[in-house]
C-alpha cells in the first residue's frame, strides 16, 4: 500500500538493534559506532493477531498469512540535519516518505555504550531530532512561498494560501511543530501538505529504549518522555532492544515462556507493530478455508467491493454481495457452519464498511 513507519533516533541509541529484532533478521549492522546505517534498511514486518490463531484452531488450514506492514530504518541524525551535517540531507529525504514515525529514544544508562551527546536525556534527544524536522518544514515552505510570491499579488485564490502559508511558518518559528497547528483541514494546509510532506505533521510514536529493569518500572528518563509525549498527543511504547533481538531467535513457545519469567505480559516490539498499523489507519479483514486462514489488509473505513479487489480486481469488478460473519459470532459459533445456522452470516451489498476482523466470502461475476 506503498505506507511505511520509519525508525529515527540519534546514533546508538538503539535504533539499529530495534530493527534487526523487530524483522527478526541482522539487515541493519548494529555497531557501537555513528552513522553504521547509511542506506535505509526496509523490512516487511508480520502483524500479531491472536484472532488468526483462534480461527486457525477452528479451521486448521494448511498455512496462514498476517497482514503485513512495512518498516525503514533510517540513518541516525545529528544537529543541524536540516543544514546537511552528517546525513542529514539523507535523513531528511528518507524519513518524507514514511507515513509515521518511530523515535527510538535511549532511556536507560550505560558506561559501555557512547551516546553522542555525551549523556542520556531522553528530553534533550528528542529536542534535537524534532528541532531539525522543524527546521526542515520551514525551509521547505518558505521556499515554497517563494515560488509563491509573485502569484499571489495577481491572484486571490493564490494570496489566500499564501498567507495561510505564512500563519503555518509562524507556527514554525515559535518551534512547535505542525501536528499541533490548529486548522489542519483547511484547504490550503491539505494542499500545502500533499506538496511538501511535511514532516512535523506526520504521527509520532516514542521507542523508549530500556534496560531489563526499566521494563517492570518507569525510570526517571521515561517518565520525563511520557510527560512530553501527552503534551503533543503522541504514544510511548517501552522496550528493550537487546532483549527483543534475543527473543527474535527464539521459538513462539519458549519467547513466551522467557516473558513470562520476566514478568512482562506483551514483547514491546509487538506493541509498536499493533500500534503502527493502527496510525497508519489500516486494519485487517479474514478469509478462513482450509488451503488457508489469512488477514487481508485494508484501510479503515473500505467498502466491501474495495475490500474485495486486495484479493483480485475481478472481485471488485464484478462484485455482487459478500458474505459476512462479525469475528466474535464466528469464533463463538466454531465457524461458517455454526454462525450460519445461528443467524449470524449476513449477505452485504456494495455500501458496506468494512468492520476490523470480519470474516468474509465474496461472491462475484465477470
Amino acid at each position: 500500500m506503498g505506507l511505511a513507519i520509519g525508525l529515527v533516533g540519534l546514533p546508538n541509541v538503539g535504533k539499529s538493534t530495534t530493527f534487526n529484532a523487530l524483522t527478526k533478521t541482522q539487515n541493519a549492522e548494529a555497531a557501537n559506532y555513528p552513522f553504521c546505517t547509511i542506506e535505509p534498511n526496509k523490512a516487511i514486518v508480520p502483524v500479531p493477531d491472536a484472532r488468526m490463531e483462534a480461527l486457525a484452531a477452528i479451521v486448521k488450514p494448511e498455512r496462514m498469512q498476517y497482514s503485513t506492514i512495512e518498516f525503514v530504518d533510517i540513518a541516525g541524525l545529528v544537529k543541524g540535519a536540516s543544514r546537511g551535517e552528517g546525513l542529514g540531507n539523507k535523513f531528511l529525504g528518507n524519513i518524507k516518505e514514511t507515513e509515521v514515525i518511530l523515535q527510538i529514544v535511549r532511556c536507560f544508562e550505560d558506561g559501555n555504550i557512547v551516546h553522542t551527546e555525551g549523556s542520556v536525556n531522553p528530553l534533550r534527544d528528542v529536542e534535537i531530532i524534532e528541532t531539525e524536522l522543524i527546521l526542515a518544514d520551514m525551509e521547505s515552505l518558505s521556499n515554497r512561498m517563494t515560488r509563491m510570491e509573485r502569484m499571489a499579488k495577481a491572484d486571490k485564490k493564490a494570496k489566500e494560501v499564501y498567507d495561510f502559508a505564512a500563519t503555518m511558518l509562524a507556527h514554525l518559528n515559535e518551534g512547535k511543530m505542525l501536528s499541533t497547528f490548529g486548522d489542519k483541514s483547511h484547504e490550503a494546509f491539505v494542499q500545502l501538505n500533499q506538496e511538501l510532506r511535511f514532516l512535523t505533521n506526520k504521527v509520532m510514536m516514542y521507542g523508549a529504549n530500556v534496560d531489563e529493569a526499566g521494563l517492570l518500572e518507569d525510570n526517571e528518563h521515561v517518565q520525563a518522555l511520557q510527560n512530553h509525549a501527552q503534551n503533543i498527543g503522541a504514544d510511548v511504547i517501552k522496550l528493550c532492544a537487546k532483549i527483543e533481538e534475543e527473543l527474535g531467535g527464539m521459538e513462539e513457545e519458549e519467547r513466551q515462556e522467557f516473558l513470562t519469567d520476566m514478568g512482562v505480559l506483551e514483547s514491546g516490539l509487538d506493541q509498536i507493530i499493533r500500534k503502527g498499523f493502527d496510525k497508519l489507519g489500516l486494519m485487517s479483514y479474514f478469509t478462513a478455508g482450509v488451503k488457508e486462514v489469512r488477514a487481508w489488509t485494508i484501510h479503515k473505513g473500505t467498502t466491501a467491493p474495495k475490500a474485495a479487489a486486495v484479493i483480485h480486481n475481478d472481485f471488485e469488478r464484478g462484485f455482487i454481495r459478500a458474505e459476512v460473519i462479525a469475528y466474535d459470532d464466528y469464533v463463538k459459533y466454531k465457524g461458517e457452519a455454526g454462525a450460519k445456522e445461528a443467524g449470524k452470516l449476513r449477505l452485504e451489498g456494495k455500501e458496506y464498511i468494512v468492520q476490523d476482523g470480519d470474516v468474509m466470502h465474496f461472491r462475484f461475476n465477470v
